[in-house]
């Protein structure tokens, strides 16, 4: 059995604590908390409830370690960190300052002996495994990600700030028309406000002012200004009642030319309609823990990224069972 422990027991910690439930080969040992540990009601009734201060205790009872902090300022520190103890996987993804991460855990897991799997999950992660597949057998092409439609998590937050809002939720949309010159082959050069638009569903504090609120989401910069946005003001009931959940997905697509001539063309697309974003996102760390464990058992060290981990790392079948039923 591996022994798993989760750092952090937000959404995306309670999804990989279910995942773990539907993988025979693992068992969750123990949640790690910066919260009061006695106040934590977890799922695993044979897992420990610890207080995050303590996990250096921990040290020889765990293979692995999730980390299920946030990536803005949770993982820069925690996962370098936690590398000097532990093999760890986390889902940083804040594409822009990936190199700087890894260099990060790669120093510290090579100075411990440890492996670290850094930027696990849907993008980064699988979006990216068929972004470079689909590089490498298309070079002359093109590539397109569309995200959603689904709940940004990160934008429902920036909307949260803004004052009179009392809640809100806010939904990534493709657009349609983009989606499909795409699908067709066009290699069209599209505009950020071309790709995608966004809804939001808002609660008003009582007293305040729509018109003033929905002028602030729409020209909000780095989040809305670039985008086609419609804000709907609606009753914390019915947010409740039909905005309640954490969908998400997308579309990763390369359009590519073959022949003497380029007269051929060839979409390779990959597709993802996820009903909850974390529970989702956790069943794909789960499954790098399994090849973080393998790799500190062939005795690597460092970090490794999605690219550099063989699929059969991922998964709980042998060899002879992967080459016999999915190859």
């Amino acid at each position: 059995m591996i022994k798993i422990g989760i750092l952090g027991y937000g959404n995306l910690g309670r999804g990989v604590e279910c995942a773990i439930k539907q993988n025979d080969d693992m068992e969750l040992v123990a949640v790690f908390t910066r919260r009061d540990p006695g106040k934590v009601q977890i799922l695993t009734g044979t897992a420990a409830v610890a207080n995050a201060a303590d996990i250096a205790d921990w040290k020889d009872k765990i293979d692995v370690l999730i980390l299920c902090g946030g990536s803005a300022t949770d993982l820069p520190g925690q996962t370098p960190e936690m590398a000097k103890m532990f093999h760890v996987v986390d889902s940083f993804d804040t594409h822009a300052r990936i190199p700087e991460h890894f260099a990060d855990v790669d120093a510290a897991a090579k100075a411990a002996g440890k492996v670290g799997i850094i930027s696990v999950g849907w993008d980064p992660g699988m979006f990216s495994l068929n972004r470079m597949y689909a590089n490498a057998i298309l070079p002359n092409g093109k590539d397109y990600t569309f995200w959603g439609k689904g709940v940004s998590q990160g934008h429902s937050d920036a909307i949260r700030r803004i004052q009179g809002v009392k809640d809100g939720k806010q939904y990534t949309i493709p657009v349609d028309a983009a989606l499909a010159a795409v699908r067709a082959g066009e290699n069209p050069e599209l505009t950020t406000r071309q790709k995608h638009t966004r809804e939001c569903f808002v609660v008003l504090e009582d007293g305040a002012d729509a018109a003033k609120v929905e002028q602030e989401i729409k020209t909000m910069p780095n989040y809305f200004s670039d985008y086609d946005t419609t804000v709907h003001f609606i009753s914390e009931e019915e947010l409740k009642a039909n905005h309640s959940g954490i969908p998400h997905g997308g579309f990763v697509i390369r359009s590519g030319k073959t022949g003497w001539e380029e007269e051929n063309t060839h979409i390779i697309e990959y597709s993802l309609k996820l009903d909850s974003n974390p529970e989702f996102t956790s069943c794909v760390i789960v499954a790098f823990a399994r090849a973080a464990y393998r790799l500190a058992a062939e005795g690597q060290s460092g970090c490794k990224t999605v690219f550099d981990i063989a699929p059969a790392y991922l998964s709980a079948q042998s060899g002879e069972e992967l080459r016999a039923h999915l190859l």
